[in-house]
C-alpha cells in the first residue's frame, strides 16, 4: 500500500499463506480439498462385509484434474469412508454427463425401472444413440413425448377443478364431516365407557380391543356344558359320599360272581337296582344328618328349612303355634298343655371314622 519501512537487519516478514487456507495445503500437486456430496449409492469394497454408503453423504474430498474430454475437463474426487479408511474415487464423465465410480468402491446397481403412467420418459443409452442416428425415430419419439405431455397436462387440469368444484363452499363441506363425525364420537364415547366399566369390574389390567364378528362367531361356538342343571343334580351331588365304599368298589369288578360263575341279565339288574336303593338310602340319610344341604319342604317346593338338632331349642313362629293349636283341638285336650316330644336323629347307616 506504498507504506515506508526504514531500513534495519531484520527485514519485515509478511503473512504469504494462501488464502483457502489449510484446502490449498496440496495446491503444488494440484489437489483442492472441496466439500463433495455422493450422486448415488456406492458400495465400499474395502469393508467386510461390504457397507453402502448412501445417497447425498457428503465428504472432505480431494480435487485433482485427471483428463479432458474435448475441451471440458475430466475431475476426479477421492473421498475416504471413515468406517473403514478405505479410498474410493469417484470421476466426472461429460460424455454421459453423469459420474462414474474409478476404484475403491460400486455404484449400487437399482435395476431397470419400469416407467409407469404419467412419469417422465427416461432414456436409454440405446435409444439416444438410435435417435441420434435416425432423424425419423427423434421425430417419432418427440411427437409421442408431446403427446403424453399434453394428455398429463389435461389430467392436473381435471384434478384441479375437481378439487375447486368439492371446495367451493369450504362451509358446507366442514359442516357434514363434522356431521358424520359426531354421530360417530357418541358411538365411540359408548364404546368407551362399556370397556372401562368392564375392567373396572373383572379388575383387568389390559385394554379390551373392539368386537370383531369373526370372534363373536367363534365364541358362540364354544359349548360349556349342558344348560339347566336342575337343584336335584345339584343335591344328588352333594349327598354323595366323599370316599368310596367298599360295597361300590365291587362294580368295578367283572361280570362274574365270586364263584367265577357268570351272571344273567337279570341277575345284574336285580343288583344294580339293590345297589342304587342302597345309595339312595345312604344320600338321604347324609342329608338328614347334615345341616348345610338343602331338602324338600313337605308340599314338595325346594328349600331351605331349618333342622331339627337334638338339644336345641326352637323359636316358636305364628304358624308353629297355629298348628300346634289346632292339633290339640282336634285330639281334645285342651285343658292340658302341650307336650313337646324330644326329636332323635335318625340313625346314620353310615359310620365316618372323623371326630
Amino acid at each position: 500500500m506504498g507504506r515506508y519501512y526504514p531500513p534495519s537487519d531484520t527485514p519485515p516478514t509478511f503473512n504469504k499463506s494462501h488464502p483457502l487456507g489449510a484446502r490449498a495445503s496440496k495446491l503444488r500437486q494440484g489437489i483442492l480439498k472441496v466439500r463433495f456430496e455422493l450422486p448415488f449409492a456406492v458400495w465400499c469394497t474395502a469393508c467386510s462385509p461390504e457397507a453402502l454408503i448412501g445417497q447425498g453423504v457428503r465428504f472432505n474430498a480431494e480435487k485433482k484434474k485427471v483428463g479432458m474430454y474435448h475441451s471440458t475437463p475430466v475431475w476426479a474426487f477421492r473421498i475416504q469412508h471413515g468406517a473403514c479408511g478405505g479410498w474410493i474415487e469417484i470421476r466426472t464423465d461429460p460424455g454421459k454427463a453423469e459420474y462414474v465410480v474409478e476404484s475403491g468402491g460400486r455404484r449400487r446397481d437399482y435395476g431397470v425401472e419400469e416407467r409407469g403412467e404419467g412419469e417422465a420418459a427416461v432414456l436409454g443409452p440405446e435409444e439416444r444413440e438410435r435417435r441420434r442416428r435416425d432423424a425419423f425415430a427423434a421425430l417419432e419419439g418427440k411427437v409421442a413425448e408431446k403427446g403424453e405431455e399434453k394428455r398429463n397436462r389435461e389430467r392436473v387440469e381435471e384434478l384441479l377443478e375437481e378439487r375447486e368444484r368439492a371446495w367451493a363452499d369450504p362451509y358446507a363441506v366442514n359442516r357434514r364431516l363434522r356431521q358424520g363425525f359426531r354421530v360417530r364420537r357418541k358411538v365411540l364415547e359408548k364404546e368407551e365407557a362399556h370397556k372401562e366399566g368392564m375392567k373396572e369390574r373383572f379388575g383387568l389390567g389390559f385394554d379390551i380391543v373392539d368386537e370383531v364378528e369373526g370372534d363373536r362367531v367363534r365364541a358362540g361356538l364354544v359349548e360349556f356344558g349342558s344348560v339347566g342343571i336342575g337343584d336335584q343334580k345339584v343335591e344328588r351331588a352333594a349327598r354323595k359320599p366323599l370316599f368310596a365304599l367298599e360295597s361300590e368298589v365291587g362294580k368295578t369288578e367283572g361280570k362274574s360272581g365270586n364263584n367265577g360263575e357268570k351272571k344273567t341279565r337279570a341277575q345284574r339288574e336285580a343288583e344294580r337296582r339293590k345297589e342304587a336303593l342302597q345309595q339312595e338310602i345312604r344320600g338321604n340319610t347324609r342329608a338328614a344328618m347334615d345341616p348345610f344341604l338343602t331338602e324338600a319342604t313337605r308340599d314338595g317346593s325346594k328349600g331351605t328349612v331349618g333342622r331339627v338338632i337334638a338339644g336345641l331349642k326352637r323359636k316358636r313362629t305364628d304358624e308353629t303355634k297355629a298348628e300346634e293349636g289346632g292339633t290339640v283341638k282336634a285330639t281334645g285336650l285342651e285343658d292340658k298343655p302341650p307336650s313337646t316330644p324330644s326329636v332323635k336323629p335318625p340313625l346314620p347307616l353310615v359310620e365316618y371314622d372323623s371326630d
